[in-house]
């Protein structure tokens, strides 16, 4: 940082000018692929999935409690998992305080994961969370959206990244996780929207790895720090449990 230009108020004024021209271009880019995401053609959901909720059994259309939207985080929490994802237990951080702002909009929000019920209420106890957090475990749910990837399909990924080098990043939250490299790749991390309407429910949209930054709050914050997110090739390594940092 020592050898980075210093200007006058000036000078940075002048500048910020011209970044502000960008950052409304950017902004309004943003509107427009949002508009964009709202036009896809919605697919019906004619499966019948049932989920192990704090209240019990309950099917898909269940989990909108009332409202007509629903999203879903699906949380990397695998059968093998002694622990949650550190990566996606961030996001579910940065997820967990603004659930009332979205039930004021017709919106019900909740995390998925295949591991069992008992497991996940254990971790987000820890955790603090107060979100809903509903197992797969016994439904296809997760696999049929792409999400959750059989303990063979886990080996075969492993075999692909072995060719070119694991990354850094995946043998480090397999550790963090409690299982082997394989297993901590039968789960990928996801989001999906869905609609209820007229009785039906409809699956609108999904994304995964860097379409979730959206919901990784750190990080907008931390590009407009002055040293900026300073990952370099430790890409989330750094990323902790928000229990975890104090004992480093």
């Amino acid at each position: 940082m020592a050898d980075h230009k210093i200007a006058t108020r000036e000078e940075w004024l002048a500048a910020r000018e011209q970044l502000l021209v960008r950052e409304k271009e950017h902004t309004r880019l943003g509107d427009e692929l949002a508009q964009q995401r709202r036009e896809l053609p919605w697919v019906r959901v004619e499966k019948e999935y049932r989920f192990d909720t704090d209240d019990g059994d309950k099917a898909l259309v269940e989990l909108f409690d009332g409202r007509s939207q629903l999203l879903v985080y699906h949380f990397m929490f695998g059968p093998s998992y002694e622990a949650g994802c550190p990566v996606n237990s961030s996001i579910a951080d940065a997820v967990n305080g603004v659930i009332p702002h979205l039930h004021a909009r017709d919106v019900t929000m909740l995390f998925v994961s295949q591991a069992p019920l008992e497991k996940l209420q254990a971790y987000k106890r820890r955790m603090g969370w107060s979100f809903p957090w509903v197992s797969a475990a016994r439904t296809d749910f997760n696999f049929d959206l792409g999400f959750s990837h059989t303990a063979e399909q886990g080996r075969e990924a492993v075999a692909q990244m072995t060719k070119s080098g694991l990354p850094p990043i995946v043998e480090h939250n397999a550790r963090s996780t409690g299982t082997d490299v394989a297993g901590y790749l039968t789960e990928s991390p996801g989001f999906s929207t869905f609609v209820r309407d007229d009785g039906a429910v409809y699956h609108t949209y999904s994304t995964t790895w860097r379409g979730l930054e959206f919901l990784m709050g750190y990080y907008p914050i931390l590009d407009r720090a002055p040293k900026g997110r300073d990952e370099g090739e430790a890409w989330q390594l750094w990323i902790r449990r928000h229990d975890e940092y104090e004992n480093e």
